[in-house]
């Protein structure tokens, strides 16, 4: 017989007990909620980031290159 496994109910109550006693002790949840994914994320996207650290370095790699060389 190929049919999955269903737990009992008593086991998924054992499992949900045993989740909300760890989230109150301050263990991490399996999966963040996506509220809690978009809370952790920063306010400025990671391209926009990339795009100013690019232009002040290369900013300064080109001041650098024209003291130098010129």
């Amino acid at each position: 017989n190929l049919t999955p496994f269903q737990p009992t109910s008593f086991e998924m109550r054992q499992k949900n007990e045993k989740f909300a006693r760890d989230a109150r002790l301050g263990k991490n949840p399996a999966k963040l909620s996506r509220k809690d994914k978009l809370a952790k994320q920063s306010p400025i996207p990671v391209w926009a980031l990339g795009l100013v650290v690019f232009v002040v370095c290369g900013g300064v790699l080109f001041e650098l290159a024209r003291l130098i060389f010129l």
